[in-house]
């Protein structure tokens, strides 16, 4: 779990960093679309990000390889959902739109995975 704190510290600080971007210093630089796309990308991101943090304090208390799981699907969907959003707002390249929708469906298995707290016996 030592990794996964690290990406923790790390993705919530670049959320802050590209929250406080297309609010300032992007402003000016993009258009409307553009700005909302990084919104988006930097919400999911720190919502994601609270929430694997969340699940590390509970990891700590009740070891899980649920936890682990829901843990690793979220990094991997902040990875290509909001990585695929910044790099695609910056540079255009086409290809990252397939990348965008692989990473909200991994949220959404990372979520659903977590029912199995409730339903799965340990």
């Amino acid at each position: 779990m030592k990794k996964i704190w690290i990406f923790i510290g790390l993705s919530g600080a670049l959320a802050v960093v590209a929250g406080a971007m297309s609010a300032h210093l992007l402003a000016d630089m993009l258009n409307t679309k553009e700005l909302a796309r990084i919104q988006t990308a930097a919400t999911y991101q720190m919502y994601h990000t609270i929430v694997m943090a969340a699940l590390c304090v509970y990891y700590q208390f009740k070891p899980s390889p649920i936890i682990k799981l829901s843990c690793i699907l979220f990094t991997l969907a902040i990875v290509l959902f909001s990585g695929s959003l910044y790099l695609y707002t910056a540079t255009y390249y086409h290809p990252l739109v397939f990348l965008t929708p692989m990473g909200g469906l991994l949220f959404i298995v990372g979520w659903l995975n977590l029912t199995r707290l409730a339903i799965d016996k340990p």
